[in-house]
């Protein structure tokens, strides 16, 4: 098994000049989803603690209702592909796709079905993944309307004092019609 990076202190020595030179508690992670201009999804790193040893996290951090969208349009595809055997769910597609439009109107139309009867409610969570390829992987939603540096530095702070404690309310952010 090949050490993890993110335990290295060397690595953690590196990222915390980074976090100094940037004057917060974090770094920004360049991702490939393009979600970080919308406010509704942000990467980072930060140093923390785990087992009394520092360690590098890498961070997913978006909104609840970000979440929430990505739960409803899963539960239409599921729907979906229930019914029509070849179906592909949006986000495995290739850009080579040929894409049926009645189909994806089906899509569409279960979500506006699940809507409708709120039949779709979420919380706020927090996933730890210690087999995470550098340091430990964290997944986070929250319930704010934006992610901004001021959530994110609220967050490590609460998360490396242990305060962090996610909302299990359910929510739903159901389009009112």
């Amino acid at each position: 098994m090949s050490k993890n990076p993110g335990y290295d202190q060397v690595e953690i020595d590196k990222l915390k000049q980074e976090i100094e030179a940037e004057g917060q508690n974090y770094v920004l992670v360049e991702d490939e989803m393009d979600l970080t201009d919308s406010g509704e999804y942000v990467q980072f790193q930060f140093v923390g603690k785990a087992d009394d040893n520092e360690v590098i996290y890498d961070a997913a951090l978006f909104t609840l209702e970000l979440h929430y969208q990505s739960q409803l349009l899963e539960m239409a595809e599921q729907k979906v592909a229930k019914l029509h055997k070849g179906f592909l769910p949006i986000g495995e597609r290739n850009p080579g796709y040929k894409a049926k439009p009645e189909i994806d109107e089906l899509v569409q139309e279960f979500i506006e079905e699940i809507e409708e009867e709120d039949a779709l409610k979420v919380s706020e969570f927090i996933e730890i993944d210690t087999d995470f390829e550098f340091g430990i992987g964290l997944e986070v939603a929250l319930n704010v309307e934006e992610i901004t540096p001021k959530v994110i530095e609220k967050f490590i702070k609460d998360f490396n004092s242990g305060q962090f404690k996610p909302d299990t309310n359910l929510f739903s952010f159901k389009e009112e019609a």
